[in-house]
């Protein structure tokens, strides 16, 4: 996959290709620095199996450990293709609300400012439940660099 390098404080958007959910997961690669991530969510490509899986997000630095961005979905077994799963960033224990016809409100309920910032390292999914057989998504995530030369690489 290409590294999308940011340009201080302008927001960029890294795509992944579709893949089954899988526990553990690299999902992005940020290198070089800080970044706010202020948009990440996942869409519904091929719905065809019932795994009762959830989606949450964990931020892994190249320093610390890792530490989860966000709570636990629903069950993703309802979301049609078209579908998203969206995070808004209220708290660090909010879980991604589902959109089951791809329409989200996006915003914090406080005064958080509805972002998260991240240090270098790797975002992975954490899948509870059972991880999908065949249902695939794609991961899109809005960023802005906070340092000059970070970028992020979408893993597939």
């Amino acid at each position: 996959m290409v590294a999308m390098t940011g340009i201080d404080g302008m927001a960029q958007v890294t795509v992944t290709g579709a893949s089954i959910l899988t526990n553990g997961m690299t999902v992005f690669t940020i290198a070089g620095g800080f970044i706010r991530i202020t948009d990440l969510f996942s869409v519904n490509v091929v719905d065809s199996d019932a795994a009762a899986a959830t989606i949450q997000w964990s931020a892994d630095g190249t320093l610390g450990s890792a530490t989860t961005i966000t709570g636990a979905s629903a069950s993703v077994a309802s979301v049609a293709p078209g579908g998203i799963v969206n995070c808004d960033f209220t708290t660090l224990a909010t879980a991604p609300v589902i959109a089951a016809n791809g329409v989200a409100l996006q915003g914090p309920t406080t005064s958080t400012g509805g972002s998260v910032i991240i240090p270098a390292g790797v975002l992975k999914l954490v899948i509870g439940g059972a991880d999908t057989t065949t249902t695939t998504f794609r991961h899109i995530m809005r960023w802005m660099p906070l340092a000059s030369g970070v970028s992020v690489t979408a893993a597939f």
